[in-house]
């Protein structure tokens, strides 16, 4: 029985890893698979749009050709009148007059534009052109963007719990410190024999009356009244918490002899599941200043991994243009000549778009207290004193 029921446990075991997993897997398999349906659509689009020379594209080739031969024929006069035509000229260029849509338009450059979308960032470097490629642009951002906030807020949920269950354990671990400081010897020695006489009463496998439990303790006449009492009343606690938990053995049998509840009760939890997303992110509480050091120190990681093999950015510029993407403002100011590799960053842009999110969420709810201590205070400014009339 024992070698049949540990394979069994280990089943369970995996389903329910798998169960716990399996929304936040969906959500995310969901944004792929997404991303590369944009990329096929977007390359097939954009990618095999045929080229037109416009009237404009003819005019600006003119003036260009003008110009040229203005400075050939004058090359020392009116050098200042001839950077201001160029700089005029120029202002009014296309970038598309100078692209292949062939090269721009690849898979991978599709995947980068889909990227810049649905995550809202928008370099402006890399935009649709025909009216059709416009139009499902509109309606893959209609449906990509909520998509986009939902793994945001799911990953959040993750992020948030291993950040609050780290920050408890830090101050934890602080107060311990602390407590061992201030503690003396014999106070604490006698605390830890209370605790250690508690814990060790806690577990009981029969229920006891109260005078099997006073006849069991042979040495507790011994001690003084004080902690005779509160070992008394900690034993009495624990005896009624195991009285009033419920049978856990009984219900795992039921469960498993019956799979067709067990079942139910799996897809009702996966249910919960979804039902609760967000729900971690609310209750996090945790420093704002921590935070910030925690976006510091990620966007610095990144920026020096980027300047290897985006060799015209230095340790500034990627910190900048890592800001900028990470909080989706995409100014599109600082290109990226090897888009391919930044599509293997598209994990870490999810997840500090996590950390940023964050940490405006923090900035807002510190606010909403502000604003909320700002106005009672005006308030009690405000209202009249209370006059004192003599009788």
């Amino acid at each position: 029985m024992a070698t049949t029921s540990q394979p069994l446990r280990g089943k369970t075991t995996c389903k329910k890893i798998f169960w716990a997993v399996f929304p936040h897997a969906c959500f995310i398999l969901s944004l792929v698979i997404y991303a590369f349906l944009g990329a096929l659509m977007f390359s097939h689009i954009e990618g095999t749009r045929e080229v037109t020379i416009s009237d404009e594209y003819r005019t600006f080739l003119q003036n260009l050709t003008f110009l040229a031969r203005k400075l050939s024929d004058n090359v020392t006069e009116n050098d200042k009148m001839f950077k201001d035509d160029i700089r005029e000229l120029f202002n009014t260029a296309d970038p598309v007059w100078f692209i292949n849509p062939e090269d721009r338009w690849t898979f991978f450059g599709s995947l980068f534009f889909c990227c810049t979308v649905f995550t809202t960032v928008g370099y402006g470097n890399t935009y649709p052109v025909t009216r059709v490629g416009k139009y499902l642009c509109m309606l893959y951002a209609l449906f990509g963007i909520p998509l986009m906030f939902l793994v945001l807020t799911d990953m959040g949920d993750i992020l948030a719990t291993v950040l609050s269950k780290s920050y408890n354990e830090f101050r934890k671990l602080q107060s311990k410190i602390l407590a061992s400081k201030l503690c003396s010897g014999s106070t604490c020695s006698k605390r830890n024999e209370l605790k250690s006489r508690a814990q060790s009463k806690i577990v009981i496998n029969e229920p006891l009356t109260i005078m099997e439990v006073l006849r069991s303790q042979s040495g507790m006449r011994q001690r003084p009244v004080k902690y005779r009492n509160v070992e008394l009343f900690e034993m009495l606690i624990a005896r009624e918490n195991e009285n009033t938990q419920p049978a856990r053995n009984k219900s795992m049998e039921r469960w498993s002899s019956c799979p067709e509840l067990a079942r139910e009760k799996t897809v009702s939890r996966v249910i919960e599941n979804f039902d609760k997303i967000g729900k971690e992110l609310e209750k996090l509480d945790v420093p704002i200043v921590l935070m910030v050091l925690v976006i510091f120190v990620y966007i610095s990681c990144a920026a020096a991994i980027l300047p290897n093999w985006e060799k015209k950015m230095d340790f500034q510029e990627a910190f900048y243009f890592c800001f900028i993407t990470l909080t989706t403002i995409g100014f599109g100011d600082t290109k990226l000549e090897h888009p391919k590799f930044f599509l293997f960053f598209s994990l870490y842009i999810i997840i500090g778009m996590e950390i940023v999110f964050i940490a405006f969420k923090l900035g807002q709810d510190r606010l909403i207290v502000l604003y909320k201590k700002v106005i009672s205070f005006c308030a009690e400014k405000n209202m009249p004193s209370k006059k004192i009339y003599p009788k």
